[in-house]
């Protein structure tokens, strides 16, 4: 039997190689439900035509307020492949019988109806947990693959820079490091391979990471705005989940709407190219992110030259672009060569080869591949709800607690504030609409009542999330607060904000509100001036003090805020990025246990105006402002874990550059010791400051973190091997081993090297230590 010969561009018509680097239709238009059967719709069958195929179709299973699909009229989970197979028969029977690959968003899960939705990722990012990250990626693309989804749209390259910027909830952390570490697990699970070039069977899907690159250092915080930095804050910051995404295989990137230094990422031929590509050694497939291209309008004369900019820059496949359309002009007018093109359309057919879309083991749609995304057996489902819940769990921090927590056998608590009741505030933005269902959905208020009954539970919601409003909080709102209060033996207060999607909202062409409705506060196009939390949430701790019981603090939001002042407002502090559906449990059970494994993922300003706080600043030789001395309130890693201490042992840890390069490492010891009554659960993150010649220092960089259960009355040593990425300069976007001192510590709620614990990476021109 002769095995075929692969498809590449050469062997295509200039129509159908155009054709499949485009990615024009919104996936909801291509596809109806007639009758109780799927049917493609007149826009699908004019694009088939007009290419003779398609590249890739974007959204088919797409369910939130910017599609406008609800459950009432979306395809159902359990005939998501149905629909799929529909689009994908008619593309191969009328068009060039290629497959078309099928891209679905998953920013924290599957954007479709059924889809679980998971913590946001910076809930990921205070759970510190990589091994738990791999695991939810895999979930996550077992249930897409199920449903017949090949390619997943994933955030987590962008680093959290700025608290001001809506989207800081896509974000792991404003650490490099940790990003990276996060990344490259999500790509580790969802994709099941180790190389750019793996095969990504029936139970995977492949990921899109996004976005590249810098987008979480646009000015003043505001969305798709420039990045005016520096090669080195570039490389050190930005890149470095970027190259950690590479390293496990990532199928494909997608370049940000931002430009850097004046440059746009989808025309910035030494990013997409020269870095990702020549220096790396990355294969993959680079997609624009939606209608990227067509805004090089700005940068280029036409349509036509937008496209030329792109593809040349080493954009791949677009997205709901009309320039793309344009190629064949450009290719007429000599402003891109034709070879460029072939280079592209090769990229695409080269990820559905590794998906096996092209004639390989696994079918183009495989409506039995994997887990099914609804109706499961129990097991599974319970294996589902278990890794979600750990989750959400994960996703708290105990920033305060004196001694309120946990609350007393037979208190009577007051749960008050807009977020004490309000489930759809904990689920972060792009998530599809909820199941008219969810047992395992929660509230603060909801699982405290289940928790303690309905007879020991007051509430009062006392304000609205956006305030001050002109007319303030409701008539009698906080006297209700104060009331509810008053009556209790505590008193929690949840406040925070919320990437509630109204489908009455006004939408621009990427998915971002229109001037965001009085409710939302968070998600994409939803940037704030101001990260203080409004006043008239803190007249609603203000009233829960006065009632004169106990407060405990609850911050639900998806960004850093300013809490000094609730701070001295309340009694104890919990901080919960986004936590999902199930959040409220995971609340409850450390109000009750009086113990969380969280930790900051990012800085929290002391005042606004501040900007910016990220721990890893670099030094400065300046004082601070004469008005806020202070600048951060609370640094990345905070957290307070009862009964737990972590001392590093003082050592002098050396390698030579050459050995690191090769693969080597410095090795330190944290002893952990737990004096509590029970067994406890606790990231241990490690700092550095490192000291290069010729470099600024940063304060501090997070140099590992690892987890670790600690049992009652032990000390656990734990041992960290700082190797390249640890200790090498990623001045250029990768580690290269350089001379350096590390002076190293674990306190996170310090910037300053304490004892004598270094790592020095030296070679035979470099062996004086520095003063640390």
């Amino acid at each position: 039997m002769t095995t075929p010969a692969p498809v590449t561009a050469a062997g295509l018509p200039l129509a159908t190689r155009i054709g499949q680097v485009n990615q024009r239709l919104k996936g909801w238009e291509a596809v109806r439900w007639v009758d109780g059967r799927p049917r493609v719709t007149d826009v699908l069958r004019a694009e088939v035509d007009r290419w003779g195929g398609l590249g890739a179709l974007y959204g088919v299973l797409r369910a939130d307020p910017w599609s406008a699909v609800r459950w009432e009229d979306g395809i159902p989970p359990e005939r998501s492949a149905e629909a799929y197979a529909a689009v994908q028969e008619h593309v191969r029977r009328y068009g060039d019988g290629l497959p078309v690959l099928f891209v679905e968003e998953a920013p924290h899960g599957l954007m479709a109806l059924g889809g679980t939705t998971l913590p946001v990722n910076l809930a990921l990012g205070a759970g510190m947990d990589a091994g738990l990250t791999e695991e939810l990626g895999a979930l996550v693309a077992a249930e897409a693959r199920a449903r017949g989804t090949h390619v997943a749209l994933v955030s987590g390259l962008d680093v959290l820079r700025d608290p001001r910027w809506g989207r800081a909830e896509e974000c792991f952390s404003e650490d490099p490091a940790l990003a990276a570490t996060l990344v490259e697990a999500t790509v580790r699970g969802m994709q099941g391979t180790a190389g750019c070039d793996d095969p990504i069977d029936a139970g995977h899907v492949a990921v899109v990471a996004k976005h590249l690159a810098g987008q979480g250092a646009g000015i003043g915080g505001r969305n798709g705005s420039g990045a005016p930095i520096g090669r080195r804050e570039l490389g050190e910051l930005h890149l470095r989940p970027a190259f950690a995404a590479a390293r496990a295989g990532v199928a494909g990137y997608m370049a940000a709407y931002n430009d850097v230094d004046g440059v746009p990422c989808s025309a910035n031929e030494e990013l997409l190219t020269g870095t990702i590509r020549d220096r790396w050694g990355w294969s993959g497939l680079v997609m624009a992110d939606g209608t990227a291209v067509d805004r090089l309008r700005d940068s280029a004369p036409d349509p036509a030259s937008a496209a030329a900019l792109a593809l040349q820059a080493g954009v791949d496949l677009s997205l709901w672009d009309e320039a793309f359309t344009h190629v064949e002009e450009a290719l007429d007018r000599g402003l891109v060569g034709e070879d460029v093109l072939d280079r592209a359309v090769d990229r695409v057919l080269a990820l559905k080869r590794r998906l096996g879309l092209l004639g390989e083991h696994v079918p183009a749609t495989s409506p039995t591949a994997g887990p099914a995304p609804t109706g499961a057996e129990p097991a599974r489902e319970r294996e589902v709800v278990a890794l979600v819940e750990r989750a959400a769990r994960q996703s708290v921090v105990l920033v305060r607690d004196d001694g309120v927590l946990p609350l007393h056998d037979g208190a009577t608590v007051a749960v008050v504030g807009p977020n004490a009741d309000d489930l759809d505030a904990q689920l972060g933005d792009y998530t599809p609409p909820r199941p008219p269902s969810d047992p395992a959905a929660s509230t603060v208020l909801s699982a405290l009542t289940d928790r303690l009954g309905a007879g020991r539970v007051r509430h009062a919601a006392g304000s609205r999330l956006r305030g001050p409003l002109d007319d303030g909080p409701e008539p009698g709102a906080l006297a209700a607060v104060r009331e509810a209060c008053a009556a209790a033996d505590v008193s929690v207060v949840v406040l925070g904000g919320t990437s509630r999607r109204s489908y009455d909202d006004e939408f621009a062409a990427n998915g971002a509100v229109e001037g965001p409705a009085p409710d939302t506060t968070n998600g994409e196009g939803v940037d704030l001036s101001s990260v203080a939390l409004p006043q008239a949430q803190l007249d609603v701790a203000r009233a829960a003090r006065a009632a004169g019981r106990p407060v405990v603090g609850v911050l639900i939001d998806g960004r850093p805020r300013v809490l000094t002042e609730l701070l001295t407002l309340v009694d104890a502090l919990l901080v919960v990025p986004f936590p999902g559906p199930g959040g409220g449990a995971a609340v409850a059970e450390t109000l009750l246990t009086g113990s969380a494994s969280g930790r900051l993922p990012a800085t929290f300003p002391a005042a606004d105006g501040v900007l910016p706080v990220a721990h890893d600043e670099r030094l400065e030789t300046a004082r601070a402002y004469s008005d806020n001395p202070v600048l951060r309130g609370l640094p990345l890693g905070s957290a307070h874990v009862p009964g737990i201490s972590a001392v590093l042992r003082d050592d002098t840890a050396t390698v030579p550059a050459s050995a690191l390069a090769a693969g080597a490492a410095a090795v330190l010891t944290v002893d952990v010791t737990n004096t509590g009554p029970a067994p406890a659960t606790v990231s241990v993150p490690l700092y550095g400051r490192r000291h290069e010649r010729g470099v600024r220092p940063r304060r501090r960089t997070l140099l590992g973190v690892q987890r670790a259960i600690v049992g009652a009355g032990t000390t656990t040593s734990l041992t960290y091997r700082l190797g390249l990425d640890a200790l090498g300069s990623w001045a250029g976007g990768e580690p290269v081993a350089v001379p350096v001192t590390v002076g190293v510590w674990c306190t996170p709620d310090t910037d300053e090297p304490a004892g004598a614990a270094t790592a020095r990476v030296t070679d035979l021109e470099d062996t004086t230590p520095w003063e640390r």
